[in-house]
């Protein structure tokens, strides 16, 4: 069984301002001259953590992580103004050109992998590769299951606490209400919707209890960048088309890839996966059978590394 590499430090970051409002927190790890990778981590909303370098050969690859617009240490903290998900595709090319990169591999999990779907899609001239995790593909039916009626079915005790800011008379649409509260204008409930959605996405992420990721989402920073982020996305449809990253997976047909996802997954069920599998023939699915949806299940981390390593092998392609 694959585990995570050491855990290392970025050999340089940088402070990327990309509009009048945004500034991206931007970090290179392992080796300079490596294999150009770029890790889009997921929520929207959740920021990079130290682990997340550590999926990587550091005497290969040259890691690129950053922090999408108004999460972790990009600024404006937790801000909605001018953040969509063409503003995040966007910013992944600014960041290409602006360390000079020609192609690189793409990894991403949940939402890195629908934003990893949208610019490749987009960009696939400028992809050698994908790693998804966790597939999210956005659609309706994808958020419903997950914030209104399906996974509540198997966590019913966590779901009243989900519940529990949103009174009685408004829970026919929870992303709505959520909504409300946490773009109006009193802190004490904000902060009190931000915690109970965040702590939700925590506790149903492993297919076991993981305190670790759940006191990470509980703290105050990354409970309020993701509740209001992530329902910012989900009112507006993740700003995406209808069925978009499924209708355009012919513009990936070319790009080599491999699909992990656990075979638990209640965030994002394994059908997700399946149906990219299907648009896009040329990619490897894996389905892990011991794992929920978090990329640090150790069936998941050893699919990831096994799959890191092997496009390290071919130099960025399989």
């Amino acid at each position: 069984m694959r585990s995570l590499y050491p855990a290392i430090e970025p050999f340089t970051t940088h402070s990327l301002t990309v509009d009048q409002r945004h500034t991206l927190y931007i970090e290179e790890c392992g080796k300079p001259d490596g294999i150009p990778v770029l890790f889009l981590h997921g929520g929207p909303g959740a920021g990079c953590t130290p682990t997340h370098r550590q999926f990587f050969n550091p005497e290969l690859y040259r890691i690129i992580l950053f922090d999408q617009r108004g999460c972790g240490r990009s600024t404006p903290h937790a801000d909605l103004v001018d953040n969509t998900t063409a503003h995040l595709v966007a910013d992944i090319e600014t960041i290409r050109r602006y360390l000079k990169i020609d192609r690189w591999l793409v990894f991403g999990g949940s939402w890195g992998s629908t934003l990893a779907l949208a610019y490749a899609e987009k960009f696939n001239e400028k992809v050698s590769g994908l790693i998804l995790r966790g597939i999210f593909l956005c659609r309706d039916q994808d958020i419903q299951w997950f914030y209104q009626r399906g996974t509540d079915r198997f966590f019913p005790d966590y779901w009243q606490d989900y519940l529990r800011p949103i009174p009685p008379d408004k829970r026919k649409d929870l992303v709505r209400a959520y909504h409300e509260l946490l773009t109006g204008p009193d802190e004490t409930k904000k902060l009190e919707a931000a915690l109970a959605w965040s702590l939700w996405e925590a506790r149903t992420a492993t297919l076991l209890p993981d305190k670790t990721i759940q006191n990470f989402f509980a703290q105050k920073s990354v409970a309020l960048s993701m509740a209001r982020i992530e329902c910012h996305y989900f009112i507006n449809q993740t700003f995406l088309e209808p069925n978009q990253l499924l209708l355009n997976a012919n513009a990936i047909t070319n790009i080599p890839g491999i699909i992990v996802h656990g075979r638990y997954d209640s965030i994002c069920p394994v059908d997700q996966a399946f149906a990219l599998s299907e648009v896009w023939p040329g990619a490897e699915t894996v389905i892990v059978p011991d794992a929920g949806h978090a990329a640090t299940e150790p069936g998941i981390i050893h699919a990831l590394i096994t799959a890191t390593d092997r496009f390290a092998k071919h130099d960025g392609d399989i």
